[in-house]
């Protein structure tokens, strides 16, 4: 799968990057309008990809050369929707990504929607979200930072 190809990494140097570093990067995002900054940051650390799951908000950043480390449930365990909607997705995430709800907000309205997990690629620049099925709902590119 391309969000596992491996990219070169020139701002950390081989050295892997820590939960506790994404924690950090992550603190600084208030809403979706945040977002493309925090993926800069992440990418910066070395993060090449990462799989974000709606069922307890864990999430698996990947790294070069195979290395990954899971961040722990967020939430308790919830129930995705079985039926998916590609359009009710497109118009939480324009509401999300105005900064009008918060991160909360927004996975919760995702998984009502139909959403199981959503994998961010930082090669291709993509957020793809997928169904409990596995098929894809949507791909989006990421915008660039707003530095």
């Amino acid at each position: 799968m391309a969000v596992y190809a491996m990219v070169q990494n020139n701002t950390n140097d081989g050295e892997k990057f820590t939960l506790e570093q994404i924690k950090a990067a992550h603190a600084k995002t208030r809403s979706g309008a945040d977002f493309p900054n925090y993926i800069q940051e992440i990418k910066e650390m070395g993060v090449i990809a990462y799989e974000h799951f709606l069922s307890d908000g864990h999430i698996k950043y990947h790294g070069e050369n195979e290395y990954t480390i899971a961040a722990p449930p967020k939430w308790e365990a919830k129930k995705i929707n079985t039926d998916s909607d590609k359009e009710d997705l497109k118009a939480i995430l324009k509401i999300h990504q105005s900064g009008k709800t918060d991160y909360l907000t927004f996975c919760a309205e995702a998984a009502e929607i139909g959403v199981e997990k959503w994998i961010l690629d930082m090669k291709e620049m993509t957020c793809t979200y997928y169904d409990l099925q596995g098929n894809k709902m949507l791909t989006e590119k990421i915008p660039a930072n707003k530095a």
